[in-house]
């Protein structure tokens, strides 16, 4: 009796390890390939997929592209792994570019596999390019840049301790699905284009709408989209024909009301500034009086651009959805926002001008 206990035992023991081994399936880091790019395109309604894989060599980092055409994303990144001969890992995606085109198709089941795959991780920045995408993806394989940074340059480009500047919107995959989901939160994705002297080169920004591109943004509206949702402002501004100053602090306020079906927002955006350099000798106050109104006018003329094409990338909605009927949040953009009315001011202050000499009036 005693060995038939034992043997059951030895028996139990030998099936619960099989249990234990949760790395049955991983792959040894040299048969895997990571991309750190993913661009998309649609070609004869099928999707044409770029990687951008870093390859390790002798004091330097290069980059590979390799291209994939496909009914689906997944389709086209199998058959990429079939002839690469190593599985390809798309967890490590920090960047995934957009043909301009099919973001006016429609992004909607592209970002939605994205998330429900969870192959993309939900915090990889989206971004748009205007370019032909071929032309877009060689130019990164032959740039020469700094040494050991080629596989990372377009990622470096959104990173705020890097490239990025408050004139460049930071959307990540997450943002994006949420908004496709949301009455009361659109979303801007930076587009690029190839630089003439530098990898890339920022156009605007994407205005995009229930995951259609509707609109579009330049840079200089990028900055005050950023500020308006308290997002780092620390860019620069040239004011007129007078000279130009740096951002070094923002504040928004916002107050909101409802009445009689109609919704108010009156914002204030306070700036701190420092003078970077003048022309002609204005006086501190003219330089104030003349950033305040070029930068109310520039914010007045992108919301009638935003409001014409009932697209709340500002998220103004939120303010409203305490204040509006549960069951009617799903007419925000149809039945509210087009009645919006929006007082918008600009309060600067200069800390300093440098070593500039400023008139005092």
């Amino acid at each position: 009796m005693r060995k038939i206990k034992n043997a059951i035992t030895i028996t139990i023991i030998s099936l619960l390890s099989f249990t234990l081994s949760g790395c049955w399936d991983n792959k040894d880091i040299n048969h895997r390939s990571m991309p750190v790019v993913l661009g998309i395109s649609k070609e004869n309604e099928e999707y044409k997929v770029f990687l951008q894989i870093p390859q390790p060599s002798q004091n330097s980092i290069k980059t590979e592209v390799v291209i994939e055409t496909a009914n689906t994303v997944n389709d086209a990144v199998d058959k990429i792994s079939a002839n690469l001969e190593s599985d390809v890992d798309l967890h490590h995606v920090k960047v995934i570019m957009i043909e301009e085109e099919l973001a006016q198709e429609g992004l909607n089941d592209l970002i939605s596999g994205f998330m429900r795959s969870t192959d993309v991780p939900p915090r990889t920045i989206v971004a748009i390019c205007s370019d032909d995408f071929d032309q877009f993806f060689s130019r990164m394989k032959q740039y020469q840049a700094p040494e050991g940074t080629a596989g990372t340059a377009l990622l470096d480009y959104f990173e705020k301790d890097a490239g990025w500047t408050p004139h460049i919107a930071l959307t990540r995959v997450w943002q994006v699905y949420r908004s496709i989901h949301s009455y009361t939160k659109d979303v801007a994705i930076p587009i690029l284009r190839i630089g003439e002297t530098t990898l890339v080169e920022q156009v605007g920004s994407a205005v995009i709408k229930n995951g259609k591109m509707v609109e579009q943004i330049d840079s200089d509206e990028t900055l005050l989209f950023n500020a308006f949702n308290n997002h780092s402002t620390q860019g620069k501004i040239d004011v007129m024909n007078h000279g130009s100053v740096s951002i070094i602090g923002s504040t928004m306020k916002h107050e909101s009301k409802f009445k009689n079906e109609i919704p108010y927002l009156k914002s204030e955006l306070k700036l701190k500034v420092t003078v970077l350099e003048t022309r002609g000798n204005p006086s501190a106050e003219a330089l104030k009086r003349e950033l305040e109104m070029q930068l109310k006018t520039r914010f007045d003329e992108m919301f009638t651009k935003l409001q014409t094409n009932k697209a709340d990338i500002l998220g103004i909605g939120q303010f409203f959805r305490t204040k509006i009927p549960r069951k009617e949040l799903k007419d925000w953009r149809s039945k509210y926002y087009p009645k919006l009315s929006l007082d918008f001011q600009v309060h600067v202050d200069i800390q300093n001008s440098g070593d500039l000499k400023l008139r005092s009036n």
